[in-house]
C-alpha cells in the first residue's frame, strides 16, 4: 500500500457576520460544541497554540486530533497543521486553511485541506465527510433562539 495525498475544499454560507463566525471558531466553548461534539477538547487559539480533541471511533479505538495554529488573521483566515492518531499510530497529517469572507450580513467560509493519508488508516472521503458534518453543525451556532 502507498501513502495517499488528497485535497478538498468545502464552502458554507452562514447567516451571521464574519466576526461572529470567526468567534465561533476561536472560542473554546463554542468550538468544542460544534467541532468536538462531545469528545474531550482543549484549545489554545494563538499562533503556535495547540488544539487537541480526544475521542473514540465507531470501533472503540481512541482517536487524537492535534492541530497547531500556524497563522491567525482576525476575521479573515486561520491556517493549521494537524495530525490524527488512532491509538498510537499516525493516521493522517494535514494542512488546512479556513477563510472568512463577508457577503452582506452573511459569511462565506471556505475551508481547504491538503492531507496525507497513511496506508490502512483514514480515507480522504471519510475526512471530507466528517469535516462537512462539522461545518454543518457550526450552523447551529447562528440559529435564533
Amino acid at each position: 500500500m502507498t501513502v495517499t495525498h488528497s485535497t478538498f475544499t468545502l464552502e458554507r454560507r452562514y447567516p451571521a457576520p464574519v466576526e461572529r463566525v470567526f468567534e465561533a471558531w476561536a472560542t473554546p466553548a463554542a468550538r468544542g460544541r460544534w467541532m468536538a461534539q462531545g469528545a474531550e477538547h482543549a484549545q489554545d487559539f494563538t499562533v503556535g497554540g495547540l488544539e487537541v480533541v480526544k475521542g473514540f471511533d465507531g470501533e472503540g479505538r481512541s482517536l487524537t486530533y492535534e492541530a497547531r495554529y500556524a497563522e491567525i488573521v482576525l476575521n479573515e483566515r486561520i491556517i493549521t497543521t494537524s495530525t490524527l492518531r488512532a491509538g498510537s499510530q499516525l493516521s493522517t497529517t494535514s494542512v488546512t486553511s479556513v477563510e472568512f469572507q463577508p457577503d452582506g450580513a452573511e459569511t462565506v467560509l471556505v475551508l481547504t485541506e491538503h492531507g496525507i493519508y497513511l496506508p490502512g488508516q483514514e480515507q480522504p472521503e471519510w475526512r471530507e465527510q466528517g469535516t462537512a458534518q462539522q461545518l454543518d453543525t457550526l450552523a447551529t451556532e447562528f440559529k435564533e433562539h
